[in-house]
């Protein structure tokens, strides 16, 4: 059964390899190309949902953080480099009254360094959090809510800092990526390319945490901590575990949503975004790989799609969305066809009649 699980598992990522690398390019012109890379960046953040809420037990509220870390570690990189030698970022020159770039700034100038930060520090800060707030034993709905009120200080911290940050506006006009022109459709395709590997590479690590021992611990400390405690293991240690792992995918998917896109600002990154990130795992199925990354797809393109014909509304379609898909179908879509299947095998249960009243 394992290998034809396994068998099963390799079939679906090589499926999913040639959709995303064969088909897609061909299928797509370059601007529904350029949403659906927009699309995998939040699919990579379903992926870490998928690990820390359905296989940890976490709801984790907060993943704008995390994400927009990323983001802006990645932007202020590339502003610098649009700059030039010695020239400050465009918004500096407008709303600042500095004459060179603040200290915090000077390390992003390094590509290596802006590199790893983009994911490293997305998950020191998870790392920080997740201690003070499991080793207090914070879980359920404070752990939410706790993770919400993060999402929405960063946000307004960002709009505070205009001179350095660039404000309600963020950082805007990226025009290259790593020596690259982001106007060049050729290029634009490489970034769509560089995405969509990186969500592959996420759903390959994610699939071995679940399947690993660790992946069972952690399934553990979700249904019965105190069982967990009791068996030598601390189970604040195997959900830090997973919430830093959650962040730095986040992280990672801000980092290459900036050039995708060209923009990063707190608008991407408060409440709204970080429930947006959770309804796509909660409808695609938050305890399956596969679902979370389809559902976040669906979710953001019919934000793209409704929220064109309707945007006062839709907001409210997403909340009802979000509602509808715990109250009758917390599986997500991905349990359907499980539900089809127990359904059918009750049907024929039923319809067997037995031998002594067929007689």
């Amino acid at each position: 059964m394992n290998v034809l699980k396994k068998r099963a598992a390799w079939a679906g990522f090589a499926g999913g390899a040639v959709l995303l690398f064969a088909v897609a390019p061909v299928v797509l012109s370059d601007f529904r190309l350029g949403l659906l890379a927009k699309y995998l960046c939040m699919a990579m953040v379903a992926v870490g949902i998928c690990l820390a809420w359905g296989r940890g037990g976490l709801l984790t509220l907060g993943q704008g953080v995390f994400f927009g870390l990323g983001g802006y570690a990645m932007a202020m990189h590339l502003k610098i480099a649009d700059a030039g030698p010695g020239n400050l970022p465009d918004f500096m020159q407008l709303y600042g009254t500095a004459t060179e770039l603040p200290w915090w700034w000077r390390p992003f100038a390094n590509p290596a360094f802006a590199l790893a930060a983009t994911v490293l520090l997305p998950m020191a800060v998870a790392a920080l959090l997740g201690l003070f707030i499991f080793r207090r034993r914070v879980k359920g709905a404070y752990f939410a809510i706790l993770s919400q009120a993060l999402a929405s200080a960063f946000a307004i911290w960002l709009v505070g800092q205009q001179a350095t940050t660039g404000g309600t506006n963020g950082l805007t006009d990226i025009q290259g990526f790593f020596g690259y022109a982001l106007d060049d459709p050729v290029n634009q395709r490489m970034v769509y390319f560089v995405i969509a590997a990186a969500l592959l590479l996420l759903i390959a690590l994610a699939r071995q945490l679940i399947n690993s021992r660790y992946g069972e611990l952690l399934v553990a400390v979700r249904d019965s901590e105190e069982r967990v405690r009791f068996l030598g293991y601390d189970p604040a240690n195997v959900k830090l575990v997973a919430y830093v792992v959650a962040a730095g995918m986040a992280g990672l998917a801000g980092a290459l949503f900036v050039p995708a896109v060209g923009i990063i600002s707190p608008a991407l990154i408060g409440i709204v975004p970080s429930i947006e990130f959770v309804i796509g795992a909660a409808v695609g199925g938050r305890a399956s790989l596969v679902g979370a990354v389809l559902g976040a797809v669906a979710v953001a393109w019919a934000k793209t799609a409704l929220s064109e014909e309707f945007p006062a509304a839709w907001t409210y379609f997403q909340g009802l969305l979000f509602i509808v898909a715990l109250a009758f179908l917390p599986g997500g879509l991905a349990s359907l066809t499980k539900l089809v299947r127990r359904r059918r095998d009750t049907v024929r249960k039923t319809a067997v009649v037995p031998v002594g009243e067929a007689a």
